[in-house]
């Protein structure tokens, strides 16, 4: 399979990035991604990506086989959501979305020809750790988790603050892929302050990186039901933790020796975006 060049704008300044960072916690950075990048990306989010179904209800958090998932038709799909949703009405997180769990397919050696895992590794490379650093100004930066998300009408993620404490989160990131996006599809990323009221709001803008400190509580509105089309993204954290780091790239070094493409791990100059991932 032929995967295309995965490659950072190689113009973009970390230094207003780090002092908005700094100011505000949120940023977003457009045209993040080369074109081409960006595109093909979105082709295998579009095409090729088996999902599954993200949920967290009562019983806590889960995702359905891909099986049961591809196997519900629409109105028992949005039946499920809409399950889901008012189990929440007392302010308990809940969340219903399709989901590519990216770091943990990788380890288990699932969907070996997916263009994600090459992904994957790009963001997990020496290069992009590093620009990642000069990007937020932190230095304890390690590893990058990451999954795929599709968010379709009757889909949600309910208010929460990304903390976590035993994977030592420093920042959250959304990599956003969904070409054309209206206001009123509903999907919006909206930080929520302690008397919830919304206090800004991102719009996932095409090939737009979004970076917020965590943890800060934020909510993704229910997608309503006139999107025109499904809401695409790559999203996760920035660790301070490495251990999912070195089994990733313990896979990549089994599979180097047995002649698979490795990541190159050259250094980034300070101020410049990374060269990027050239694979087959």
């Amino acid at each position: 399979m032929h995967i295309a060049r995965l490659m950072v704008r190689p113009d973009i300044d970390p230094t207003p990035i780090r002092a908005r960072l700094a100011e505000t916690g949120r940023v977003q950075i457009p045209d993040f991604l080369v074109p081409d990048a960006a595109e093909r990306l979105h082709r295998c989010l579009h095409s090729e990506v088996p999902w599954t179904l993200a949920l967290c209800d009562e019983a806590g958090m889960r995702t359905l086989p891909r099986e049961q998932f591809a196997a519900m038709d629409e109105t028992s799909r949005r039946a499920l959501y809409a399950q889901v949703a008012a189990g929440g009405g007392d302010g308990s997180y809940r969340f219903a979305y399709a989901s590519y769990m990216m770091a943990r397919a990788y380890v288990e050696g699932r969907d070996p020809d997916l263009l994600l895992h090459r992904m994957l590794e790009f963001l997990n490379s020496a290069r992009y750790l590093q620009f990642m650093r000069a990007l937020t100004g932190e230095a304890r930066i390690q590893r990058i988790d990451a999954q795929a998300t599709r968010y379709r009408p009757g889909q949600f993620l309910r208010t929460h603050n990304d903390e976590h404490s035993g994977e030592q989160r420093l920042f959250a990131y959304v990599l956003n892929l969904t070409r054309r996006w209206q206001a009123d599809w509903g999907g919006l990323l909206h930080f929520v302050d302690a008397e919830d009221r919304v206090f800004d709001t991102f719009m996932p803008r095409w090939n737009s990186l979004t970076i917020f400190r965590v943890p800060v509580r934020h909510t993704v509105s229910i997608v309503a039901d006139w999107a025109g089309e499904d809401r695409y993204a790559i999203t996760g954290w920035m660790l301070a933790s490495r251990t999912a780091r070195e089994a990733i790239q313990t896979t990549q070094r089994l599979r180097a020796g047995a002649g698979a493409a490795d990541v190159a791990g050259s250094a980034v100059a300070p101020g410049h975006a990374p060269a990027g991932l050239v694979s087959h």
